[in-house]
Parts: structure tokens; sequence; C-alpha cells
């Protein structure tokens, strides 16, 4: 083959494997090589189905004609590639090789979200067809009228948060990561989310706040995506902590300039076969308690993109019967004490008594 052509067919983004008559092999360019395990210089003139022996491939090669696209597995763990073989000068063949591998697993993914987002909305549109038609055939009146009522509000508070968790998540994972320019207190958000932890919980737990050890603490984050990671952690705390439990929401500035906040429950926890898969999209370790209590299955999800998004992570500790902690952790690049040198110095530690109940902002 001459020269141009050769750098002409390395350059595609696909595997070529030119065949003779005789399905011998003439050539391959590199990304052939890798993708089928051949060797350029010892395999040329090799017949091609005495190294790959593929009966998708084998098949493909005697049809008469132009046979049909197919995959095959490699021999790399979780391979696919998608081959093609083409006739050319005389009963010569091409054979084309594409990694669809990351190709596949997004349609996967797609598949199975769209599948999930349909079984979420289709339970409270079942419930609320089912009321609409009583309503229709049966006159209700009074204390049974206001019972159907309320639990087609439910049913619609429940599609409603369902709607804007896709739609947080889907403008997360959009979007690009924040500056590092607008440094906001980092006290404000924390008093929000135990305020709005409080509210949720009733009074049935015991919820606390640990100030942070300097007051003047500020964090490089957009507002809206740190409020929303630490609300839905502590809204979860509060969601699978049995009543009378505790509730802790601190904070650690440490030595190498990362930034922890820590939600820690003494809730019902997390068996470790689950906690590599708790913050993917609608996984639920118990599916029926999850409805129960609300969850939309995505707080989790939605918390991973938005920390992630500023360079942090999510952490998780759980013990079955114990509780959790989850760690929210900020880079040194995002943190600093906005406060002047002199009143930097860290304070004392808040006693408990304090912790319950931070002053308004």
């Amino acid at each position: 083959m001459s020269n141009p052509f050769e750098a002409a067919f390395q350059a595609v983004p696909f595997g070529v494997v030119l065949l003779d008559e005789h399905q011998g092999i003439l050539w391959c360019n590199a990304t052939a090589s890798v993708h089928l395990d051949l060797d350029p210089f010892r395999d040329t003139g090799q017949k091609v189905t005495n190294l790959l022996r593929d009966p998708a491939l084998v098949a493909a090669l005697e049809a008469k004609g132009t046979p049909d696209d197919f995959r095959i597995t490699t021999l790399r763990p979780g391979q696919t590639l998608l081959m093609q073989v083409r006739l050319y000068d005389q009963g010569r063949r091409l054979i084309l090789c594409h990694d669809v591998t990351e190709a596949d697993r997004m349609e996967v993914m797609r598949r199975d979200f769209v599948a999930h987002v349909s079984h979420e909305i289709r339970t409270p549109l079942t419930v609320l067809a089912g009321f609409v038609e009583t309503m229709q055939s049966i006159a209700l009146e009074g204390p049974e009228q206001d019972r159907v009522l309320d639990l087609m509000r439910q049913q619609t508070v429940r599609m409603e948060k369902l709607v804007q968790d896709l739609l947080t998540l889907a403008n997360l994972e959009g979007s690009p990561r924040p500056a590092i320019a607008n440094w906001l207190p980092l006290l404000p958000f924390l008093q929000s989310a135990w305020s709005d932890a409080q509210h949720l919980s009733e009074g049935r737990h015991q919820i606390e706040m640990e100030r942070p050890e300097r007051a003047g603490l500020e964090v490089a984050v957009e507002e809206s995506e740190l409020s929303s990671a630490i609300g839905n952690l502590m809204s979860n705390a509060v969601r699978y902590t049995p009543a009378g439990g505790l509730i802790r929401l601190s904070t650690i500035w440490r030595g190498d300039g990362y930034l922890e906040i820590k939600v820690n429950d003494t809730g019902i926890g997390i068996d470790r076969q689950h906690l590599p898969r708790i913050t993917r999209r609608f996984y639920r370790v118990d599916k029926s308690r999850s409805r129960e209590t609300g969850g939309t299955g995505l707080g989790l999800a939605i918390v991973k993109h938005a920390i992630g998004r500023h360079g942090g992570e999510l952490l998780v500790e759980s013990t079955p019967g114990t509780g959790s902690t989850f760690t929210l952790t900020i880079p040194p690049a995002r943190v600093r004490d906005g406060q002047s040198a002199s009143s930097a110095a860290p304070g004392p530690a808040v006693q408990a008594s304090d912790a319950a109940v931070p002053d308004p902002y």
C-alpha cells in the first residue's frame, strides 16, 4: 500500500483490516491492531478467522453480498465493537471495527432513565386518575371529600418534586464548572439547612448544628447548588432517622485546606453492598421505604453532581442500625477566611447546648 493511503487509513478513528480473496490479512491499521489484538507484521498473510474465531465474524465473511453490521465482544473486559464487512476489488474484503462500548453504556442508561421516570410518574398519575373518576361518579362531601383532595394534593406535590429534581439534575450535568469568584459566607448555608430540617422533623428529632470554628469562613460556590447539596443530606437524615434520633451538621477546615461539611445521623444505616450505588439516579436501598418517606431517588445524584462541579466529593460512611455520615469536601481553592488576620484565630468549640439553637442571620 502506498504511503499516502496508508497514512490516511491510520488516521481514521476506527479499525481497518484489508483481506485478500482467501480471507488472509493484507494490512491493518493501528486501531484495528489494538481492538482485535492483531500484530501488523506477524499476522500479515494469516487467515483472519484463524485469529478471530467469533461466529458472527465468520458468518459475515462467508455471506453473499453485504452482510448486516454486527457486534462482538473482545478479550478486554466489557469492550464491545461494532463490526462491518464490505466487499471490494473482486472478492477481497474490508473489515471496519468501531468501539461502541461507551455508546452502548449511554444507551442503556438512557433507556433505564426513561423507564424509571415513566414508572415514577405513572404511580401518582394512576392515583390521581382514580380519585378523579371517583369524584365524577360519587358525590363526596365533608371529611371524605377533604381526605380525597388531600391525597390528590400529595400526589401532585410528589410529581412536582420529581420534575424539579429532574430539571436540577439536567442543569447540573449540562453546566460548566462555576468560576472561583463568587465568595459567600458559609454560616448562612448551614443555618438554612438546619432550619429546614427542623421544619421537616416537626420536633421528632434532636437536630444540632456546630458553628464553624472560624466565623468568617467563606466558600466560592454556586449558592443554589451548595444549598441543595446540604439540604438534600439533611432532609435524607430526617427521613431515615427514627423519631428521637440525633442529627448533627458540622464543619471541619482541615490542615490541608479542604473544607468538610458533615451530616451525621443515628438512622437506619446502609449496608456496605449498597454504598457504591447510592448516588445513581433512582437507586433506592429500600424501594418501599423510600416512597413512604417521599423520596424521588434523585437526591444523592444531585448532591454528587453539585459538589463534583466544584471540584469536591461526596463521601459516605454507614453502619446498618447505627447511622450514617455523609461528608461534602470543598477544595482549598474555594475556601478562605474572610475575616482580617487579627480576628481569624479559631474560637472555642461550640457546646452541645448552643449547637442546637443557632442565632438567626
